[in-house]
């Protein structure tokens, strides 16, 4: 990682820039694609299955004998563990369930807004190098709680045509049997358009390789709603003199070995615990499994030595990471501060993989900068919020007039002659 320090904030724009990946020279295969899943269904689903994940898939549905299976062949130490992490999602996300209050704007005039679940939703939970079973409690559980009534879930099978036994304990549990061993962007495309297997549902979720965010940017332009735009995982650190430089080493370094194009970042106002925390790196690193792919990501990250917390919070507000670890003695304070952020953890010991699995928090979060607009997943992602208004008699003639002279001043006398008629 490259040492910056105090760094003027005409160079921040520099220092902040993620690594580049540029879509559009994959729309044209993404875009191919789609149009053949779109006309072509199920077959064309089996095509890119073979050709891609070299599997020749029968069924597309995953059967209730193989659910079975694979409740019996995990570890009991991992079912326990799910289900705990289960538990904790579930308190979390069902205490963001709102009621529909009725505000009295003026006498007779009522508003109110009622939240109401998307019905048909689908969930993309890739394959890969790891199986992220994780994701379907964080995206399955708030759809069931927002009472979602179709609610579908893609992921690729091996080339046996089996899905690995995790994500089908994770999904049963949630209370999701309908499972496709579908994977990228012909699932994106199944789900979005419809197959003879595969229902069509109104917004996709799930996170998934440069491919799998192509097509969800491209169904999306045809009208199907998707969770938020995504990018690689990412991490940023504060640390002061408090921290403990293993502990801030193995955070970078769980962002890092997601993948050669994750970007982590360490932010000081302490110039006394960088080498510490290079040196844990390094050690920590060399005992990796996915070393070479953490080594690389590493590569596109930085430490930044900063003057004080004022300007810490200032870049990293500029930067707006997914994740945002604050290792400092006055973590609460500091939190205080954070205006673009997806998840924060404060504390030496709240490690960002606690959000990844079990603290409860969402783990699909805005990247790539996107949390200066956009939160991550929660109860709200699978709900829309309909406003509602009763007006008596009584309120019409209240509010009428306000109604009439801003319909005529805008030129649209049909709106307003449908006030006037009613006061006639």
């Amino acid at each position: 990682m490259l040492v910056f320090e105090y760094p003027e904030r005409s160079q921040w724009p520099e220092l902040l820039r993620r690594p580049v990946f540029d879509n559009t020279a994959l729309e044209t295969s993404v875009g191919n694609i789609l149009a053949d899943v779109r006309q072509n269904g199920d077959a064309a689903v089996r095509k890119y299955a073979q050709q891609f994940d070299k599997v020749q898939l029968e069924a597309l549905a995953v059967t209730p004998a193989e659910f079975v299976q694979a409740a019996a062949s995990l570890d009991p130490a991992l079912k326990k563990a799910i289900l705990q992490a289960k538990q904790n999602i579930e308190v979390f996300h069902k205490a963001q369930h709102e009621t529909g209050k009725v505000i009295e704007t003026m006498p007779g005039v009522q508003c109110w807004r009622k939240p109401v679940a998307i019905e048909k939703v689908g969930l993309y939970i890739p394959g890969g190098s790891a199986p992220l079973f994780s994701t379907i409690l964080m995206l399955g559980i708030p759809a069931v709680i927002a009472g979602c009534k179709e609610i579908i879930l893609c992921t690729p099978s091996n080339a046996k045509g089996e899905v690995h036994p995790a994500v089908l304990y994770a999904a049963e549990q949630v209370g999701l049997d309908r499972v496709y061993k579908i994977g990228g962007v012909q699932a994106i495309a199944a789900m979005a358009y419809g197959t003879e297997s595969v229902p069509r549902v109104h917004k996709i979720f799930g996170p998934g390789n440069q491919y799998v965010t192509c097509a969800k940017q491209l169904i999306n332009k045809d009208g199907v709603a998707i969770d938020m735009p995504a990018g690689p995982s990412e991490v940023a650190v504060l640390a002061d003199e408090t921290c403990v430089p293993a502990f801030v080493a193995a955070d970078l370094l769980s962002q890092a070995e997601h993948g050669a194009d994750s970007q982590v970042l360490l932010v000081t106002t302490t110039p006394s615990i960088i080498k510490g925390v290079q040196e844990q790196v390094a050690a920590q690193l060399a005992a990796l499994p996915r070393k070479d792919i953490a080594a690389k990501a590493l590569e596109n990250s930085r430490i930044i030595l900063v003057r004080d917390n004022e300007e810490a919070m200032d870049l990293l507000n500029a930067y707006a990471p997914e994740h945002l670890i604050v290792a400092c003695q006055d973590d609460i304070t500091i939190a205080d501060a954070v205006i673009n952020a997806g998840s924060v953890f404060l504390g030496n010991y709240s490690p960002e993989s606690a959000g990844d699995y079990a603290s409860g928090t969402n783990h699909t979060l805005p990247t790539n900068g996107y949390a200066t607009a956009y939160s991550g997943v929660s109860l709200d992602s699978f709900v829309k919020k309909i406003t509602y208004q009763r007006l008596t008699k009584e309120g019409l003639q209240n509010i009428g007039s306000t109604i009439e002279i801003m319909a005529a001043a805008e030129g649209l006398d049909a709106h307003r002659n449908a006030v006037t008629l009613r006061l006639k």
